[in-house]
């Protein structure tokens, strides 16, 4: 290729791809699929968009991407080779890739769904929350600042703000399973392979290494102290230049 002329193919090729661009959304949007702005929609030749669905700014879809009617999905949400169910929300500047949402259930805002997971119907995934390769039964509230890897999870189960699955020793990963109707409570770390049994409580703030049975409760907490006085002694001590006012 001479090199002057690279410019003009690169630039030829671009307005192909945007023409192309442009008439798979207006082809959605004669079929029933609400684009709130076509001009910052992205959909790949192989999605599917069902009548009813809506897509708002600054989506992409891209690879065997497909929604179903009545979901919503965006703004600001990049989707790859992901099964939405009917009526589910994809919520602000989330990415998912090679995962299943089923019917009613909603992820995001600012999460990210990593290949292998399952989000079962009506469940909620919420803000900064990732998961990896994990399977949420019906009905499972995961709703803030967690990571749950190589995890298997019941119905109705509720997942705590701060949850971490530990499922990588160094070498190996490891399954963590929590079943049906299980609490998790906040800033709780469970170090897989654990299982959490069915109806069973792991207390905030816990760190659990040993399997815990049905209808338990979990507690791996350090206890508190707690020491009148520690503090003003010590800034008694303090030279006064080190003393806060």
């Amino acid at each position: 290729m001479e090199p002057e002329r690279f410019p003009e193919k690169l630039a030829a090729r671009a307005e192909e791809l945007r023409s192309q661009r442009e008439r798979r959304v207006a082809r959605l949007m004669e079929e029933g699929v609400l684009v709130d702005d076509p001009s910052t929609t992205q959909v790949g030749g192989e999605v599917q968009v069902a009548a009813g669905a809506r897509l708002r700014p600054f989506t992409i879809l891209e690879g065997r991407t497909v929604i179903r009617e009545s979901a919503e999905v965006g703004p600001f949400v990049h989707l790859v080779d992901v099964e939405v169910g009917a009526g589910a929300r994809i919520l602000d500047h989330c990415l998912l890739r090679e995962c299943v949402v089923e019917e009613d259930a909603s992820v995001g805002p600012f999460s990210h769904v990593r290949p292998g997971s399952h989000i079962g119907h009506g469940s909620r995934v919420g803000n900064f929350v990732e998961l990896k390769k994990t399977q949420l039964g019906a009905g499972v509230k995961a709703s803030h600042l967690s990571y749950l890897g190589d995890a298997s999870v019941g119905p109705d189960v509720n997942i705590g703000a701060g949850t971490i699955t530990c499922n990588y020793d160094g070498v190996h990963k490891h399954p963590t399973r929590i079943e049906a109707g299980a609490f998790v409570g906040s800033d709780a770390i469970l170090v897989a392979p654990v299982t959490v049994g069915e109806g069973a409580y792991v207390a905030a703030g816990s760190t659990v290494t040993e399997d815990v049975p049905s209808d338990a409760l979990a507690l791996g907490r350090a206890r508190q102290v707690v020491k009148p006085g520690w503090a003003a002694r010590r800034r008694a001590a303090l030279p006064d230049r080190q003393k806060k006012g």
